[in-house]
């Protein structure tokens, strides 16, 4: 635990199991998947004030598809705090779809109720008003602006994303497992700024404790049969 706390920007299973002695790749894969489970504290506070949110899309290049669909990529949601220029805390999840039924859910779980919340004109966010959100919908075709910068931040943290999951795990992450990575993804981005890399393994230790055993048989599963 102390090892993957002390990694700024995380480690892959190979590399836990060298470092660690491992005989076997699944150990340290299991041990992996265990921590991240981990790394998400239970009823935690939901963003507020201000906050981003967009979509991004996790996966390899794809042809004969185009806009907001999909073949084999995964859809990421991404909310991230405004704070003044940069970028408070941030929170992920994998949705199915770009529908409202799917986009809704994930602002409601995430951002408290009477934050502004600010989207693109994607028309599955215009419930949002309705379940108690400022929402201020901007158009990107409209506003003559690119994406990044009508949504800076939140293509910030796309952007991040996507060299961590292709620079430390080589981009070979299943469905199925993205949450927990995206899970290890925002613990560290949350604790960036933090001075004591001690607090980061303090932090795990106590959130490690409240959990109940998940056998190997769940991890392999993931999220989709959990």
């Amino acid at each position: 635990m102390w090892h993957v706390t002390t990694q700024k920007h995380g480690i892959s299973a190979l590399g836990l199991q060298r470092v660690m002695g491992f005989s076997s790749y699944q150990t340290a894969w299991a041990w992996l998947h265990k921590l991240r489970r981990a790394m998400i504290r239970p009823g935690r506070d939901g963003l507020s004030v201000e906050v981003e949110v967009d979509e991004t899309y996790v996966g390899g290049a794809e042809t004969g598809v185009s806009g907001r669909k999909i073949k084999t990529k995964s859809i990421v949601m991404i909310a991230a705090e405004v704070r003044g220029r940069g970028i408070g805390r941030i929170r992920m999840a994998r949705v199915e779809d770009v529908s409202a039924e799917s986009l809704v859910p994930f602002v409601q779980s995430t951002v408290q109720g009477g934050s502004i919340v600010r989207t693109d004109g994607w028309r599955s966010y215009n419930g949002l008003k309705k379940v108690g959100y400022d929402h201020w919908p901007k158009p990107i075709s409209g506003s003559g602006d690119p994406a990044h910068v009508v949504m800076p931040r939140v293509h910030r943290v796309a952007a991040l994303l996507d060299r961590w999951w292709l620079g430390i795990h080589q981009g070979a992450i299943r469905a199925m497992h993205l949450d927990y990575y995206l899970d290890e993804f925002s613990f560290r981005f949350n604790r960036r700024g933090s001075r004591a890399r001690g607090m980061l393994f303090y932090r795990l230790v106590q959130q490690a404790l409240q959990l109940d055993p998940v056998p190997y048989k769940r991890l392999v599963k993931g999220k989709e049969r959990e």
